[in-house]
């Protein structure tokens, strides 16, 4: 960067009109363009480079990412790690020494979006102590038409907005922030394409994600996240095959598998009936200790892929399956596309086949208009299922979906009353799930120390169960391995334990 170019960098970016650019690379979300779009082409690009230009660009300078939102963005934000580490930045943890914030945002819930407004806000106080700081927005939030006005508007002090289509993009976005005296948009409306090869810095070297697709192509009328991350489109199978391979070769332990709806892999293939269960079959014979995946949809969890995970072996005995409600009246106005007979015959057949199976879920109270009497729907058929966990949420309305424009007569007041009902249910059926494991032996994956005490291991069973305990062998020998550990007690949402031996 030459004297003129950095004078120009140092200067408060004045406001512009940017609603002829919107026009090219920008769209609101739309439930009827959005349906459409099975049409278009995506193209495939096997192997991702990054243009020599760039490869020095951050040598002597620091990147800050902070990360809102599911496992999806955690592992967007490993690639862009990878990609900040391929130009040459070096990743750091204190804000005011990084040259690039990027804040990396969720759209699921208002509130998210609340907490990424008040990070703008907090950041500007750096941004005039060091106005070489590139600030950028990226994530689903960006992919938002009335969140990037309001940046345009109240945030100035933001350098670049991009979207999650063009991640890959990232080395042209930062030049062109380093160079411009003004906010730099780019928000593909187009669908994303699949890119392959993109470099990550991962977090850690004993859990991994593995994304096999990207996008939903369901429409829940509640849900943003067909707008924000497109069409289904998934990865070919050879490509996570030698994916997953390598992170065996590399020592990993457990592999977490990513889509928005999941268990449509393959669905979108043109030239092969190729689904999950075929994938979930061929990745058993990986020498890896853990398989699981999230988040499927029950529309598409078929008796092919219940017979191939009672199998066992590397495929955990842990599902997780979003029922959302347990009224057939609320389902049919979410567009979930499935009753609660159906949802109650799939758990059925999968517990036939997995009879040690740990089933968790997503229940959303509130939804507008939700009656008394459709909430203890979902109460019944949560005590029917006798799920081990939920997340529990209040219905929050997401601006561009068809939930927003619905009338509303349930009060805050009998939302939150819900909620509180629903979770003393969840943490009863918890409780007793946990308490059964008392003076059971169990295997632990031993991820490093507990939350509260330094002395006390932690980790995680097949089912996904947190579990503590102490051990008379030095940590070090322990964190990454596979341990047996004996139940002692049953916590409110984990166990004690006492070791017993490496897994063999």
């Amino acid at each position: 960067m030459n004297e003129e170019q950095r004078r120009a960098s140092q200067q408060v970016k004045e406001p512009k009109d940017y609603s002829k650019y919107f026009e090219k690379v920008f769209t609101a979300p739309s439930l009827k363009d959005a349906k459409k779009r099975g049409k278009e082409d995506i193209k495939y690009h096997k192997d991702f480079t990054i243009d020599e230009a760039f490869l020095q660009m951050g040598v002597g300078r620091k990147f800050y990412i902070r990360t809102y939102g599911c496992q999806m963005n955690e592992h967007d934000t490993e690639v862009m790690a990878g990609i900040f580490a391929s130009l040459g930045y070096e990743a750091t943890t204190n804000i005011e020494e990084a040259d690039v914030v990027l804040l990396n945002t969720c759209a699921i819930r208002e509130n998210a979006e609340n907490k990424v407004f008040g990070e703008l806000g907090f950041l500007l106080k750096y941004k005039r102590k060091n106005p070489d700081m590139l600030i950028g927005v990226c994530g689903c939030m960006s992919q938002e038409e009335a969140v990037v006005n309001k940046i345009l508007k109240q945030y100035q002090h933001v350098d670049m907005v991009f979207g999650t289509h063009n991640i890959h993009r990232l080395p042209n976005i930062l030049k062109d922030a380093y160079l411009s005296k003004e906010m730099v948009v780019e928000v593909w409306s187009k669908e994303g394409d699949v890119i392959e090869s993109l470099p990550k810095k991962r977090n850690g070297s004993i859990k991994a994600w593995v994304n096999i697709m990207y996008g939903c192509d369901k429409f829940c009328t509640y849900c943003i996240v067909p707008y924000t991350r497109g069409k289904e489109r998934s990865r070919r199978p050879e490509e996570i095959i030698q994916e997953v391979r390598e992170l065996a070769a590399q020592g990993y332990k457990e592999i977490m598998l990513l889509g928005q709806n999941v268990n449509a892999y393959g669905k979108d293939f043109e030239d092969s009936t190729y689904r999950l269960g075929d994938l979930m079959d061929e990745l058993r014979t990986i020498d890896i200790p853990r398989i699981r995946f999230t988040t499927s949809h029950p529309r598409d969890f078929d008796d092919h892929l219940i017979e191939v995970l009672a199998k066992g072996g590397n495929l955990v005995e842990h599902i997780h399956l979003p029922v959302q409600s347990g009224s057939n009246d609320i389902l049919k106005i979410m567009a979930r596309k499935y009753t609660r007979e159906h949802f109650l015959a799939l758990v059925d057949k999968i517990k036939v086949a997995m009879p040690n199976v740990t089933l968790t879920t997503d229940i959303i109270v509130g939804y507008p208009n939700e009656t008394e009497a459709q909430f203890e729907e979902t109460l019944d058929l949560y005590r029917q299922v006798g799920f081990d966990m939920a997340f529990t949420y209040i219905y929050s309305p997401r601006e561009g979906t068809p939930a927003a424009k619905m009338v509303d007569n349930v009060s805050d007041e009998e939302k939150k009353s819900r909620l509180h009902r629903l979770n003393d249910v969840v943490a009863e059926f918890s409780g007793k799930a946990l308490k059964k494991l008392e003076g059971q032996v169990v295997e632990v994956l031993v991820e490093g120390s507990s939350k509260r005490r330094d002395d006390v291991l932690a980790g995680y069973t097949r089912s996904n169960r947190l579990v503590n305990f102490e051990a008379d062998v030095p940590a070090e020998e322990l964190v990454g391995k596979l341990v047996h550990v004996r139940v002692v007690e049953a916590k409110t949402h984990s166990l004690q334990g006492e070791f017993i031996e490496v897994v063999k």
